[in-house]
């Protein structure tokens, strides 16, 4: 399925508190506070010119989040981040000043830290995220998982000290009970989907997201003319086409917003001109991306910078995990889970209907990005799929690049 954005604000700017949430001042701040993470390294940018003369396109850029901050997702950047900037509003209000980044191991900004708990519904990558910033600020941590999340998922994220607890349903019933509680408990919900009277959190764990696209920026010899990006309940995808919107204006790159056909909150959101919550069916193996309503804050960026939206099914995503892990020759090999390459599984998708060519203007001149958004996050799932182990995909990786 594939629809262009026919909405009455496309191509519209940005609304300002938006704009400011995911301008170049804000990626600078996120760049600040990652100075500050232990072992913190730019994650490599891959470049497929074997793959991009098959599809007929000049150029594939890969930016691989696998490699992030221990955690193998773009997700490390958001909850973390975003547990990080409550900590010190938090210490703020009782300091009676700013507090700074630099101040989070100070006694006080600790201490301040020890009585906070910090809460989230994950589908496994955000709240493995979520916990490893309450571990390193020093907060607590209670992380709410559905049915769908595998026990690996669940064992790490236990192992940055967060308490688990398991929930019926699917993601979307994790959010309401973690929501829930939060509010009973006097706990902060750090959630990377939003709704009415709470976009505030939603918006800080986006701004996270910013970081790699500014440094995808800085590894591209020229912007890239299209991209695209998988879609779950929208925030990732909104953050990166958001920065790409206000850096670069009307220049910015044609996007393609790709869910599973299982789970396309954003597309139907899309088709009935306001956001819309799914009916849920059966699970798909896009488990990261399985959600049924989109974020409303993410909503309202996308409605805007979103060119158009498609689906693909289980087997594209299950087929594009092979192909990156078995490239064509001189292609680097790519460790990728269900998820992770859903944006270039769009891609390769469409790439020989000539009439979507069209309407995207998608040629041999175009110069592609894509973020891998995870690598094997779930080893078990990955060999099962892939018949390899991610390990020694990504010792050819690593053989290649070296």
């Amino acid at each position: 399925m594939f629809i262009l954005n026919a909405l009455a604000e496309h191509r519209q700017p940005l609304l300002p508190a938006d704009a400011t949430l995911l301008g170049a001042a804000a990626a600078d701040d996120v760049a600040r506070f990652l100075r500050h993470r232990p072992n913190h390294v730019p994650t490599p940018l891959h470049l497929l010119p074997a793959l991009a003369a098959e599809l007929g396109v000049g150029s594939i850029a890969v930016k691989d989040e696998g490699h992030r901050l221990g955690l193998g997702s773009f997700k490390a950047l958001g909850g973390s981040y975003a547990v990080i900037c409550l900590v010190l509003e938090a210490a703020a209000r009782h300091l009676g000043r700013r507090v700074d980044v630099g101040e989070l191991h100070d006694p006080a900004v600790r201490s301040i830290a020890s009585r906070i708990t910090v809460a989230c519904a994950t589908d496994g990558n955000h709240g493995r995220s979520v916990a490893q910033g309450a571990q390193f600020v020093g907060a607590q941590s209670v992380i709410f998982v559905h049915e769908g999340v595998s026990e690996e998922r669940a064992a790490a994220i236990a192992r940055f000290g967060a308490r688990i607890i398991r929930v019926d349903g699917n993601y979307d019933d994790s959010v309401a009970e973690a929501a829930r509680v939060a509010a009973d408990t006097g706990w902060l919900t750090v959630s990377d989907t939003s709704w009415p009277g709470y976009e505030h959190i939603p918006g800080l764990v986006m701004q996270g997201y910013v970081a790699l696209v500014r440094e995808a920026l800085r590894d591209l010899p020229e912007p890239p003319t299209h991209v695209f990006l998988q879609a779950g309940v929208g925030g990732f995808a909104a953050a990166v086409a958001g920065h790409l919107a206000v850096l670069l204006g009307d220049n910015r790159p044609t996007v393609t917003i790709v869910e599973p056909l299982r789970a396309a909150c954003v597309l139907q959101s899309a088709r009935a001109r306001q956001p819309v919550r799914v009916k849920a069916g059966p699970p798909t193996v896009m488990a990261m991306l399985e959600c049924y309503e989109p974020s409303l804050v993410a909503w309202r960026i996308l409605s805007r910078v979103a060119d158009a939206f498609m689906t693909i099914d289980d087997a594209d995503a299950i087929a594009m995990m092979n192909r990156l892990a078995r490239p064509s020759a001189g292609d680097p090999a790519i460790v990728s889970g269900e998820s992770g390459g859903v944006g270039l599984a769009g891609l390769v998708s469409i790439a020989g209907d000539a009439s979507v060519r069209d309407a995207l203007r998608l040629d041999g001149r175009s110069r592609v990005l894509v973020v891998n958004t995870e690598g094997a996050t779930d080893p078990v799932q990955y060999r099962h799929f892939v018949g390899l182990d991610p390990a020694a995909v990504a010792g050819q990786e690593m053989t290649r690049s070296n």
